[in-house]
């Protein structure tokens, strides 16, 4: 008799676990993640991808695209999402491709994403160099020659990712042209070079933002410091926005937040998805960290599945709360 009744009782248990699953309201629905070229930008895709997972969504995996190829499949439908949508940067990319009328952009993914340009903090000292502006100086410009031509070398920004039109407005702006020289290309090959050449003990003036594991590397402040710009100056959408903090001090970008876009006509079908999008929340500080995890040569997928794994058990709890909230949302 007992027997049976631990039968009925795991039956009845199948049976109520199976009743949830065809609950989910994800069940049945494919997802499209797409993301840059850029391997650092894997971690915060993933996550949202196991969470929806979770939610019952069918999710594919990520295609990783140009930026600008990400907003216009998202907003055509043939991508579902992009954790990595940046604002204000991206600010021209996200309107062309059809802005709010085509996207669901609700909630911060990341806050407090910074950006600019950095040297050194030796040469800095040495020269009293705090300012970018300081480098039309054709004398302070050759400190910064990598390559004997008598211009400043600056590590940029590879092109279509929205900095290196900043960086060229910036040039411009300032009347740096004729000194220095932005040097535009593979990002992680450039700033490989840029951190031989600070080893070596050589000057260094480069681009980067976070989160990214470069200033868990060249540590600002220790080994290298940022520059400010003479004013506010941006292009596009931003032309007459300021760059300047509440201290005072202008580093020539716009703190960023950092949001997952979505299709707008599909998240209006995915209640649940949609609040899963506005809700979740990752510090800048875990992603850097992370980062610098790949830096160091954790940087298969694997790795950063295990990575992604590793931080929703560490924060079990948030990201639980994360996917019954988003379920309520769609009942």
């Amino acid at each position: 008799m007992r027997k049976t009744g631990l039968w009925a009782l795991a039956l009845t248990t199948l049976v109520s676990t199976q009743i949830s699953a065809a609950d989910l309201p994800g069940k049945g629905v494919s997802v499209q993640p797409v993301q840059s070229t850029l391997s650092e930008e894997t971690f915060q895709t993933l996550l949202v991808s196991k969470a929806l997972e979770k939610l019952g969504y069918d999710v594919q995996p990520q295609r990783e695209v140009d930026y600008n190829v990400a907003y216009t499949s998202i907003a055509s439908g043939d991508t579902t999402f992009m954790a990595v949508s940046w604002d204000p940067l991206q600010v021209d990319m996200y309107k062309a491709a059809g802005g709010d009328a085509k996207f669901y952009r609700q909630g911060v993914y990341v806050s407090g994403a910074a950006q600019g340009y950095l040297i050194d903090k030796k040469t800095a000292q040495q020269y009293h160099i705090t300012n970018i502006a300081q480098l039309k100086d054709a004398k302070i410009a050759r400190l910064f020659d990598t390559n004997g031509d008598g211009k400043a070398d600056l590590t940029g920004c590879t092109p279509g990712w929205g900095c290196e039109a900043s960086i060229n407005h910036h040039l411009k702006a300032y009347d740096l042209t004729k000194t220095v020289e932005h040097n535009q290309g593979n990002y992680a090959a450039l700033i490989a070079d840029t951190i031989t050449r600070f080893k070596e003990g050589k000057p260094i003036l480069y681009y980067t933002w976070t989160p990214y594991w470069v200033s868990d590397v060249l540590v600002p402040g220790r080994d290298v410091v940022w520059l400010q710009v003479p004013f506010s100056s941006q292009p596009g959408e931003m032309q007459n926005v300021s760059t300047k903090l509440p201290n005072g001090a202008d580093y020539g970008f716009p703190v960023n937040t950092i949001h997952i876009a979505a299709n707008k006509q599909w998240a209006e079908k995915n209640p649940a998805a949609a609040k899963l999008f506005a809700i979740m929340k990752v510090p800048v500080s875990d992603i850097n960290a992370q980062n610098m995890r790949m830096h160091q040569g954790e940087a298969s997928q694997a790795d950063i599945e295990r990575h992604v794994n590793g931080w929703i058990a560490a924060h079990q709890q948030l990201f639980d709360g994360w996917v019954k909230t988003a379920a309520d949302a769609a009942k």
